[in-house]
C-alpha cells in the first residue's frame, strides 16, 4: 500500500481491497518461483539429454565416440552389479575424508584461536597442504603406504581439510569486540567463551567451509582413484572410469562419470539442507524475507 492510495482519500473497503489484492499477487509471484526453481533445472535437463539423443542418432555418431544416453541407461542397468559397490567404495572414501577434514580441521583451528604460537607454527604448512597438487602426493602416498583404500583416503582429506580450518579458523575470530569485552568484564573463562560466543558465531563460516569441503572430498577421492586405478588397484567409479576408458566401453564411462556427478549433487544437497537448519532461525544468510 503506498501514500499515493491514502493521499487519494480511499476510505477503507477500497484500501483492504487493494491490499488483498497485493497479497495474492505476492502469493502467486512467490508461488511462481517455488515452481520455477524446480522445473526450469528438469526442463533444461531434458532437453539437453534430448539434443544429446537427437545429435547421436540424426549424425550416426558411432557409440565408441559419443555413445547415446539410452546407451548410458542401458549399459548402467547391465553394469548395475560392478557399479554399485564402485560406488559404494567412493563414497565410503569421501565421507571418511570429509569426517577427518571437519574433526582435524575444527580442532586445528580452535588451537590456533587459543594460542597464537601454535597458528604461527602450524598455518604455513596447512597452507602447503592446500596449494600442494593432490595429483602430485598421490603416487609419493601410494609408495609408502601400504593400503590402497588409506592412500586415498589421505589424498582426499588433504584436499578437503583446508576449508575447513580456514573457514572455521576466520569464523572462531569474527566475533563481536564489544561482546568478547564484555566477556571478559564478567570474567568468562576460555571454554565459556568458546562455547557461547566464539562457537556460535564461527558456525555459518563453518557450514560455508563445509559445503566446499564436501564436493572437495569427492574431487580428491577421484583423483586419487585415478592415480592408484593406473597402478591396476581398482577402488571405486573412478578406478572403473578408468578401466573403462581402456576398454573402450563408454556406456560404462559415461554410466560411472555420471554417478560421480550425482553423488556431487547429493552431498551439496546434505551440505546445504544441514546448513539451513543450523541458521534458518537465527542468522541473516538464512533468514526469509518478504
Amino acid at each position: 500500500m503506498t501514500e499515493a492510495h491514502y493521499e487519494a482519500g480511499f476510505d477503507g473497503p477500497a484500501r483492504r481491497e487493494i491490499e488483498d489484492a497485493e497479497e495474492v499477487a505476492r502469493a502467486r509471484r512467490t508461488r511462481i518461483t517455488r515452481i520455477a526453481r524446480w522445473t526450469l533445472p528438469s526442463l533444461v535437463l531434458i532437453l539437453s539429454v534430448l539434443a544429446w539423443h537427437l545429435y547421436v542418432t540424426l549424425a550416426e555418431v558411432p557409440h565408441y565416440i559419443l555413445p547415446g544416453p539410452l546407451l548410458v541407461i542401458e549399459t548402467m542397468i547391465a553394469d548395475w552389479p560392478t557399479l554399485w559397490p564402485a560406488m559404494q567404495a567412493t563414497a565410503k572414501l569421501t565421507l571418511l575424508a570429509l569426517v577427518f577434514a571437519v574433526a582435524g580441521g575444527v580442532g586445528l583451528a580452535v588451537a590456533f584461536t587459543q594460542s597464537r604460537w601454535v597458528e604461527m607454527s602450524f598455518f604455513p604448512y596447512a597452507v602447503i597442504l592446500q596449494v600442494t597438487p593432490v595429483i602430485a602426493v598421490a603416487p609419493l602416498l601410494q609408495i609408502y603406504v601400504e593400503s590402497a583404500f588409506l592412500a586415498a583416503l589421505l589424498c582426499a582429506w588433504i584436499v578437503a581439510f583446508f576449508p575447513i580450518l580456514s573457514n572455521t579458523t576466520t569464523g572462531l575470530k569474527s566475533a563481536d569486540h564489544n561482546l568478547q569485552d564484555l566477556f571478559t568484564i564478567y570474567g568468562a573463562t576460555r571454554w565459556q567463551r568458546l562455547r557461547h560466543l566464539s562457537g556460535p558465531s564461527a558456525l555459518p563460516y563453518f557450514l560455508g567451509g563445509l559445503k566446499v569441503a564436501g564436493g572437495l572430498a569427492l574431487i580428491g577421492a577421484v583423483v586419487a582413484e585415478f592415480v592408484i586405478g593406473r597402478a591396476g588397484t581398482g577402488l571405486g567409479l573412478a578406478s572403473t572410469l578408468l578401466e573403462a576408458s581402456y576398454r573402450f566401453n563408454f556406456g560404462r564411462l559415461y554410466a560411472a562419470l555420471i554417478l560421480i556427478s550425482i553423488m556431487g549433487v547429493a552431498i551439496f544437497a546434505v551440505m546445504s539442507l544441514v546448513s539451513h537448519l543450523a541458521l534458518f532461525r537465527w542468522h541473516e544468510s538464512a533468514l526469509k524475507r518478504e
